[in-house]
């Protein structure tokens, strides 16, 4: 009956941005062929206008919002203006289990897809949530990112199947905890109420350290601190800053124990049916906002922890490489889990995507 009801919500949001958002393609000039190279300029100048629609899972002004803003810009000046995108923050249209449900069913061309929001829809996704797994080097994630075939192949395959098309990978930056009591070592987090968000592995991974992981939705994580009903909570700096967490909370961690990676995603029928010039842009302004993701979340990061220094009384924590290691060893049972839940074919994508880190690794 649950399923029904979710089912029917989905099918009026589904209806109501087709009516009301104006996801329509309108036809000026079907008579040019899809072209490649110096043709497809020439091809963007004329033809059909394109409104499309992208949620994403942040507020306005998070590094999600930069990013969207920024790929409709790019997207509208390579068409020329024949392409626009009205861009949806978290909850304007559900929340971000619900937009990606949306975006299978076609209610929405483009949405920015999170692991840590999608763990069940893809299960394998969630070696995201592993700790300790990728550099402490920005540069190799970067690399890491735009190369690896165990991401954007073997990983991607997967989400097609559900009706998800991976245009990139890539990062808002590691993630930080801020805690009421110290974190420093993994024997002082036993018991700790700890939120997270609803993935079974990052769930995994604070219950290697002792803690009591709580998922509770993200714009209740203020009031949930605030009234000692969690006693921490993980995410990137610029968010920590933007929620105004530091305000309630004593610790601030700088343990970078993982990466907050998210998805560019689109739904993948609607891309296929679009002539090959607009995919190839789509395509291009995907692979080059990659870079401009990593820059973008650097900014926003490091003036974050200035204004929270600036702003608060919070303990600022760096962990040393020897308490480091201590949490590096204690992670190890939630690969184990991993396993365990996905099945060889992650274990796969696991055992490769370690081995592409490693190698990049080396060239540096």
């Amino acid at each position: 009956m649950k399923k029904f009801i979710f089912s029917l919500i989905a099918l009026v949001l589904v209806t109501a941005l087709l009516v009301g958002c104006g996801g329509e393609t309108n036809t000026t000039d079907s008579t040019s062929e899809p072209s490649n190279g110096e043709d497809t300029e020439q091809a963007a100048s004329s033809g059909e206008t394109y409104h499309w629609r992208f949620a994403h899972e942040e507020n306005d002004g998070s590094i999600q919002d930069v990013y969207v803003k920024k790929f409709a810009e790019v997207l509208e000046e390579k068409s020329n203006g024949r392409i626009t995108i009205d861009i949806y923050p978290v909850g304007q249209i559900g929340d971000a289990t619900q937009q990606a449900e949306l975006l299978q069913n076609g209610g929405l061309e483009f949405a920015m897809i999170s692991p840590g929001n999608t763990g069940t829809l893809v299960p394998e996704n969630q070696l995201f949530s592993l700790h300790f797994l990728f550099s402490e080097n920005m540069d190799v994630n970067r690399e890491v990112f735009k190369t690896s075939k165990a991401l954007n192949e073997m990983l991607s395959e997967i989400y097609l199947e559900k009706n998800i098309q991976v245009l990139s990978y890539w990062t808002e930056g590691p993630m930080e905890w801020t805690t009421s009591k110290p974190v420093n070592t993994p024997d002082k987090w036993k018991g700790l109420k700890m939120r997270t968000m609803p993935s079974p592995m990052i769930v995994a991974s604070y219950e290697a350290y002792g803690a009591n992981p709580t998922p509770v939705p993200y714009m209740e994580v203020y009031s949930g601190l605030q009234l000692n009903m969690i006693e921490g909570q993980e995410n990137p700096l610029s968010a920590i800053e933007e929620m105004k967490f530091h305000e309630v909370q004593d610790y601030l961690t700088l343990g970078s124990s993982s990466l907050y990676v998210t998805c560019t995603t689109v739904n993948p029928d609607f891309f296929n049916g679009l002539p090959e010039d607009i995919q190839q842009m789509i395509l291009d302004t995907a692979d080059e906002l990659v870079d401009f993701s990593f820059e973008v979340q650097e900014e926003l990061n490091g003036g974050a922890l200035d204004k929270i220094v600036e702003s608060s009384d919070i303990e600022v924590v760096h962990l040393t490489e020897e308490e480091r290691e201590m949490f590096r060893e204690a992670s190890q049972t939630a690969y184990e889990k991993y396993v365990e839940m996905v099945g060889s074919d992650g274990e796969a994508i696991l055992n490769k995507l370690i081995e592409e880190i490693k190698e990049v690794e080396a060239k540096y």
